[in-house]
């Protein structure tokens, strides 16, 4: 199965640090910063939204690049041969991928052969006002946007940075052996149960122990 992080709603507080430490991570590897989880909101709760690395991943399947593969467990996306075509970000059925990019260091404010098209770029962008624009439609010159997903922090040795830094504990990764700990606190969690109402006139631990 592949791996991937869930949020317990109950106990999120909206508090961001997920999207900080996230940012934060990416950023010092030279990644886009932009967070790979968003926490969302309504009137009674909050919870952040990610990757949930599904198994047939649609995202993976309209790549024209091959840019989003399968690789150690997780859909892994390659920032470098995104072509942001945006594809992957419509195939997405949680909304988990957004495109971001950042202007080249070295790129000019303007070019002298297309300053008529500079000047009405500058007028689109304030009639528009593109800071409030879904990422899906803003755009600026001089900027590649490229599709950005949650990595699960692979360049991590301790994990998800989300994970980590949340106060409350409301993220968890989940793979094979979290299922296969929980799985067993569950069962275990059952055989007491029975123990306790004696359903199949079963001893408990300390009735047998007694009885000896």
């Amino acid at each position: 199965m592949n791996r991937f992080v869930i949020a317990e709603p109950q106990n999120c507080t909206g508090c961001n640090t997920c999207m900080s430490a996230c940012s934060e991570a990416h950023k010092a590897v030279g990644l886009q910063s932009l967070p790979r989880l968003t926490v969302m909101r309504d009137a009674a709760s909050s919870a952040p939204l990610l990757c949930r690395h599904c198994e047939e991943a649609p995202c993976a399947n309209v790549c024209p690049v091959q840019a989003i593969k399968h690789q150690d467990n997780a859909i892994m996306l390659n920032e470098s041969l995104c072509i942001g075509c945006k594809l992957c970000v419509i195939a997405c059925p949680f909304g988990a991928i957004t495109p971001s990019g950042s202007t080249p260091v070295a790129a000019p404010n303007s070019y002298p052969r297309f300053s008529q098209a500079d000047a009405y770029a500058r007028e689109a962008r304030t009639a528009l006002d593109n800071s409030d624009l879904d990422p899906m439609l803003a755009w600026a010159v001089g900027v590649r946007q490229v599709a950005v997903k949650c990595d699960l922090c692979s360049f991590l040795p301790t994990g998800p940075a989300c994970v980590n830094a949340c106060p409350n504990q409301t993220l968890f990764l989940v793979d094979e052996r979290a299922i296969a700990q929980s799985g067993a606190a569950k069962r275990l969690a059952m055989l007491e149960a029975l123990y306790d109402t004696n359903l199949f006139g079963l001893e408990s631990t300390e009735q047998h122990t007694e009885r000896k």
